[in-house]
């Protein structure tokens, strides 16, 4: 470039503000022309126009507008993602938000920087992080610059865990290492048909293993969830933006915080959808109903918000209030399995637990399942050491846990689902509890087998009896009453009270344990 081309420094301060202004004017979209064409063409908003979609309006703060790489004269501002401060429902956050038309959204120096100076400040303040995500990974021409980010922005994560909320939603194609940092967070989120995680690619997959899967069948939001790596799927960003704001309705802000307190004297007094609750378990055990229409007349207002749908769908997770104040729920779903527990509800209960200890969110179960899942897929996919994190996660929180038997709590299932011998601060049974080692079924069934002919009219005769006998007078809530097991059996109409009842009771619930480093959790 010629002396004479050279654009002149400016010296007076009017020059000084006119040249500020046009740099963060090309700072508010910085990418490169051909990027944001595609962008424009799908229809994306902009990594800025995602963070103003997800605050209140007016509150963001941002950090790092002008960083870009350094010594690279051909640079563009922002490295790749936009980082800041604001408000959700009048509450402070961090952000940051992936830019795809710089470097595709990928980690450089100071896309790093800003986001661990983010990270930095979150931990400072004690107020959730949010990521955006929509990265194509490491960038490939930083070389080891990029992946020394990756694993410093991996061990800020960890610093992270259990002190703010954690929060990742997934807009794009989050591959490679990328997928990395969202693993690490308490929440992630994905938009169906446009949120893809994976490590490796179809194509890539395809030349290695010689493994033929379609994008969606391998990284789609829905077979993620599945695995439970995606926590919610929804429709749109506008519906994931909805979804985090809510949850975070129900959290405090750090480990040390208190959660929102809403409409606590809502309906002091019982009310006719209590006393629906005395009619809703069918006579039949072996009869489905959906769990949800339990959890609906027992927390307040209705308002069950569930965390990890899809996944272990055996297992209900969810917050919901008692007395205004957020509670966690781990409730089985009859519909499911008869609620049996496999490997991925064990896996979606105690990640729940620990999450629900972490943020000092009281624990409720309802409780109806048959036990643990039996079966050669879950004893080769690790049920054992699965239930097993369950088991300890429960024994491990130290928060309030109340547990309410509705039907059925067998074998080991009664251990992990909130059991006074793991710990549980108050037990209460319906009349309809079936409490025992195994169901009538599986009892009479270890009983016929001594016969020479289990399927002899008489066989089937003794067998029809010893059931009605065993669920009449083993399969009850009384021995475990008698015993000190539950602290008492109770009318169904009168649950929601009762839970406020013991809430109240628990508030200044505190707890000693033995000193030392941590813990071991089976892996």
């Amino acid at each position: 470039m010629t002396e004479a081309a050279t654009p002149a420094k400016p010296h007076t301060t009017a020059e000084k503000l006119a040249d500020l202004r046009a740099r963060l004017e090309l700072a508010k979209d910085p990418g490169d022309e051909k990027a944001r064409a595609r962008r424009d063409k799908k229809g994306i908003p902009s990594a800025r126009a995602r963070i103003h979609s997800l605050l209140d309006p007016g509150t963001f703060l941002e950090i790092g507008a002008l960083a870009k790489t350094p010594g690279d004269p051909g640079a563009f501002y922002g490295d790749g993602v936009v980082t800041g401060h604001g408000l959700i429902n009048g509450r402070p956050v961090g952000v940051f938000s992936h830019d795809q038309t710089v470097f595709q959204g990928s980690v450089g120096e100071m896309f790093g920087r800003k986001v661990a100076k983010l990270m930095e400040w979150v931990a400072m303040v004690g107020c959730p992080i949010i990521g955006i995500n929509d990265s194509a990974g490491a960038r490939i021409q930083d070389t080891a610059t990029s992946l020394a980010w990756y694993a410093e922005l991996g061990r800020r994560h960890e610093l992270l865990r259990g002190l703010v909320p954690e929060i990742s939603l997934i807009f794009g194609k989050c591959a490679g290492g990328a997928v990395y940092s969202p693993i690490q967070t308490d929440l992630v989120v994905a938009v169906r048909d446009q949120g893809y995680m994976f490590v490796t690619g179809p194509d890539v997959i395809k030349d290695v293993t010689g493994e033929d899967v379609s994008l969606d069948e391998l990284g789609g939001a829905d077979a993620q969830a599945r695995y439970g790596n995606i926590h919610q799927v929804v429709e749109s960003e506008s519906a994931a933006f909805q979804y985090v704001r809510d949850y975070l309705s129900f959290l405090p802000a750090n480990t040390f915080d208190e959660a929102p307190i809403v409409n606590p004297g809502l309906e002091p007094e019982l009310t006719p959808f209590d006393y629906e609750l005395d009619a809703i378990v069918p006579d039949a055990d072996n009869t489905a109903y959906d769990m949800h229409e339990i959890l609906l007349r027992i927390f307040d207002d209705g308002d069950v918000f569930e965390v990890a749908e899809q996944a272990g769908p055996a297992i209900i997770t969810a917050f919901a209030r008692i007395g205004g104040r957020p509670v966690g729920v781990i409730a089985n779903q009859p519909m499911y399995m008869s609620g049996a527990i496999d490997n991925e509800a064990s896996d979606k209960a105690a990640r729940f637990v620990r999450f629900c200890d972490s943020f000092n969110t009281p624990l409720v179960f309802v409780v109806d399942t048959p036990g643990f899942m039996p079966g050669v897929e879950q004893e080769k996919g690790g049920i054992i050491k699965r239930g097993g994190r369950f088991l300890n996660a429960v024994v491990e929180a130290d928060i309030p846990k109340v547990t309410i038997t509705i039907r059925k709590s067998y074998g080991g299932a009664y251990a992990v689902m909130g059991s006074k011998q793991l710990t549980a601060d108050l037990n209460f049974a319906w009349p309809t509890a079936r409490i025992a080692v195994i169901g009538a079924d599986g009892a009479a069934q270890l009983l016929v087998k001594r016969f020479p002919d289990p399927t002899a009219p008489e066989v089937q005769k003794i067998r029809a009896d010893f059931v009605e006998g065993y669920n009449a007078h083993l399969a009850v809530p009384w021995i475990a009453a008698e015993r000190g097991y539950i602290d008492g059996v109770i009318e169904p109409h009168q649950t929601r009270l009762l839970l406020r009842s013991a809430m109240r009771l628990l508030a200044d619930k505190q707890i000693s344990r033995v000193q030392r480093k941590h813990g071991l959790t089976p892996i």
